[in-house]
């Protein structure tokens, strides 16, 4: 019985989950939306709304708190600079999950992790 089982094992042992995890939170950072499976989404939904709470902090602490999840100073400075001061007057929920149906290979449900505030950059249009 999962009484009081909180994590998802995402098939994997601790470690390589953890630094699967953490990998996927940099690139969310870096990128500003990441595309997974589900549950892969759900678990780093997790852990990428814990970094902008501490970026919101922003104090020495906080920053070290971070740094040593992330061990990224390029994603480290982004958290603290560009993404957390965007959602200073945001409580909670900074991440959204989109559906977007099934992986061709093994049918495994497919999601897009992306921040609340993403804009989809525009492509330039080529001139013929």
């Amino acid at each position: 019985m999962r009484h009081n089982r909180k994590t998802r094992t995402l098939g994997r042992n601790t470690s390589h989950r953890i630094a699967m995890i953490k990998n996927m939170v940099i690139s969310l950072i870096k990128n500003g939306r990441i595309e997974t499976t589900e549950a892969r989404a759900k678990e780093a939904r997790r852990f990428a709304e814990k970094m902008v709470t501490l970026g919101k902090k922003g104090d020495l602490h906080a920053r070290r708190l971070a740094f040593a999840f992330l061990r990224d100073d390029e994603a480290l400075k982004k958290l603290f600079s560009e993404i957390a001061p965007k959602f200073n007057n945001r409580k909670g929920g900074y991440t959204r999950i989109l559906k977007l149906g099934n992986r061709l290979g093994d049918a495994a449900p497919v999601a897009l992790l992306e921040w609340i505030d993403y804009v989809v950059p525009e492509k330039e249009e080529k001139e013929q």
